[in-house]
Parts: structure tokens; sequence; C-alpha cells
């Protein structure tokens, strides 16, 4: 006599294989869609900003012009670095949020989310 399992039959399998398929569109267009968005973050109280996109590429960098001082040029780099670090980790944190929401409800095992 074979036992029969629930919920194993072609039409589970089937519906299984299609929802990974259509997750899989998701996160590729959620992936497109961050990387292609773009980030800023300021630093020195505005004086510098830093533009990046999804891939982690500065756009743009903007300077006031009266915090460039030609005896003090360490400070400006130093708010350059802490605010291009900031709008990419507005970045990634875009990107780990949008893709938690796509995998959702998978209850998919430790490492395999986002």
């Amino acid at each position: 006599m074979k036992a029969r399992i629930p919920n194993q039959g072609g039409n589970s399998q089937a519906a299984m294989i299609k929802k990974f398929q259509d997750m899989q569109a998701e996160m590729a267009r959620t992936q497109q869609e961050v990387e292609e968005a773009e980030y800023s973050a300021s630093a020195g109280g505005g004086a510098v900003e830093v533009k990046v996109n999804g891939k982690h590429e500065v756009l743009e960098v903007k300077i006031q012009p009266e915090v460039v001082d030609p005896d003090d040029v360490e400070i400006l780099s130093d708010m350059i670095i802490a605010a291009t670090n900031e709008a990419i980790r507005k970045a990634v944190d875009t990107m780990e949020q949008k893709m938690g929401n796509v995998t959702s409800g998978l209850n998919l095992p430790a490492g395999f989310g986002f």
C-alpha cells in the first residue's frame, strides 16, 4: 500500500515553481528600481553633499564654497568621505528593505533572505 502525502501533487509543485518565478521577476524589477534610484547625504551641516546611485557609483559631489580652505583640505576630505559613506548606506538599506519585502512570506531558511 502506498502512502499519500498531502500537498505533494503536481499542482502544488507547479504553484510553488510559479511563485518562485514570480518572486524572481519581482526581485529583478526591484533591484533595477533601487539601482536606478539616487541617494543623497550631506556632512558638515550641509557643507558637502554627495549623491550616489543604487550601484554605489558617485554621481555628484557638491561643496559649498565657504568650506574650501586651502590650508585645511583634510577636513573637506573627511566630510566628502562621511557624506559618500552615508549615501551608500542609504542605497544598501533601501535594497535590503525592498528585497526583504519581496521575499517575506516565503519562510526562507536563515541566510537565504536579504
